[in-house]
């Protein structure tokens, strides 16, 4: 009885082999595909260089922000390679005060003048922050390829120094109309995403005083293939 279920179960791995490979492979040979079509590299998004390019705003019933230009940087930091001898003015960091009128659960957000583009489809984002060990929560503000906005839990602010947090975009649905859209099969010449600001929300145990927070240097990781191999003798679509 034994020698038969062996036989049995032998036939199937035979079978189960036979239309792994009639369906388009190994696992490690699709990994490869998907791989070779995409060119993943680290790009600087913002630095936060531009006096009063940022702002921020909180409701006036839970208390008011006030947002300017400090001399600073993280020095656990390291420069992009791609970018070391290109001279970027790195001078500066954001910073933010928020004084409390009541506590309570509230939030406050800080952007810039104008949405900030991320070339090519975004795989993560990330940002150096100074939290002040407050239990409170990072989160980014982004518009996809539709100009629709999205809010993405970036990570808590409960640790002291400086620390750099990322955030997975998640891919596109298969259909191209649902999630977070980056690319669409009719516009081969427009893709990505927005940077529309951050957002904090607060604790509201810890909603009391003063709060400062600092944010410097954020950073992306970019799929430049679709970039870097449009066809040169296509029409643009800017009328």
């Amino acid at each position: 009885m034994k020698r038969y279920v062996v036989i049995a179960l032998m036939l199937s791995l035979a079978g189960f082999t036979f239309a792994q490979e009639e369906i388009g492979g190994t696992d490690a040979e699709r990994i490869g595909v998907d791989s070779a079509q995409q060119k993943l590299k680290e790009v600087s998004v913002e630095r936060f260089e531009q006096d009063g390019f940022w702002r921020s705003h909180m409701s006036p019933d839970e208390g008011y922000t006030t947002t300017r230009l400090f001399e600073g940087s993280p020095q656990a930091k390291k420069a992009i390679p791609d970018e070391a001898d290109l001279n970027i003015p790195d001078r500066y960091v954001l910073g933010t005060r928020v004084d409390y009128l009541r506590r309570g659960h509230s939030s406050f957000v800080m952007y810039p003048m104008r949405p900030i583009p991320i070339e090519g489809v975004t795989k993560t984002i990330s940002v150096w922050a100074a939290g002040r060990n407050f239990n409170h929560e990072l989160y980014i503000q982004i518009q996809d390829f539709f100009g629709r906005p999205f809010e993405l839990y970036v990570g808590n602010l409960n640790f002291q120094g400086w620390k750099q947090l990322t955030v997975a975009i998640p891919p596109q649905a298969a259909d191209g109309r649902n999630g977070i859209i980056q690319r669409n099969y009719h516009y081969n010449n427009q893709m990505g995403i927005k940077v529309v600001g951050f957002k904090v929300k607060v604790d509201p145990v810890e909603a009391f005083g003063s709060y400062y927070l600092y944010l410097d240097d954020v950073r992306a990781v970019t799929d430049l293939f679709a970039e870097e191999s449009r066809d040169p003798d296509d029409m643009i679509d800017a009328w």
